[in-house]
């Protein structure tokens, strides 16, 4: 069992093989803090650092439908992580923005 546990770091995930697999890619709906919490305005090629689970990895965005997302407001994007991250439907994460809290989403399709 110790051989098991060097094995683990920060970031990876256990689960039964094939049960889950590691995208760098994928569609969710993401909704912004306001901006007394941090919340500020969003545009396609934003450069975002992504939380999920224990995993933390810089992405960018692609808006759908609109130019701009601002803060308290919702919108369908692609998400580009520049690492893959083991990923699910309805899977839920945070994001930042410039070093602070700037919003969450849900992953609503996989791969994008």
């Amino acid at each position: 069992m110790a051989l098991l546990a060097d094995a683990v770091e920060r970031g990876h995930v256990l689960a039964t093989p094939g049960s889950i697999s590691a995208h760098a890619c994928f569609a969710a709906d993401i909704t912004l803090l306001s901006e007394e919490q941090g919340g500020a305005g969003v545009v396609s090629g934003d450069r975002l650092r992504f939380h999920t689970r224990c995993a933390a990895v810089w992405g960018s965005v692609t808006l759908h439908g609109v130019d701009v997302v601002r803060p308290l407001h919702g919108a369908e994007v692609t998400v580009t992580l520049e690492e893959p991250v083991a990923l699910e439907e309805a899977q839920p994460f945070a994001f930042r923005q410039r070093g602070r809290a700037a919003g969450s989403g849900t992953v609503t399709r996989l791969p994008c």
